[in-house]
């Protein structure tokens, strides 16, 4: 399966958010919560422009499926962006 390229992500996140971004950084994040198995990849941070509330994002690909991620009061980095989401990384939503 193909990865999705950058403007994949840029494309979702105009699509989810309504607003444009920009890649900011990558991170790989090795996250795990009890009974849950680790999930490890790459995190990408978008800078948002013009989001009314956001100024970043956060976003991953499990087989091809982009997951994005607004940053806000809890979610402060790719890690927690990842552990707000890991019952749903590892296939439903």
């Amino acid at each position: 399966m193909k990865e999705p390229s950058i403007h994949d992500f840029e494309v979702a996140i105009k699509s989810q958010y309504d607003c444009l971004s920009a890649l900011n950084s990558r991170e790989l994040v090795c996250e795990a919560l009890p009974g849950k198995p680790c999930w490890e990849g790459e995190v990408l941070t978008f800078d948002l422009l013009n989001h009314p509330t956001a100024a970043r994002c956060y976003a991953w690909a499990v087989e091809g499926r982009i997951t994005t991620v607004l940053h806000d009061g809890a979610v402060d980095s790719p890690r927690a962006a990842v552990r707000s989401q890991i019952g749903s990384v590892d296939g439903g939503d």
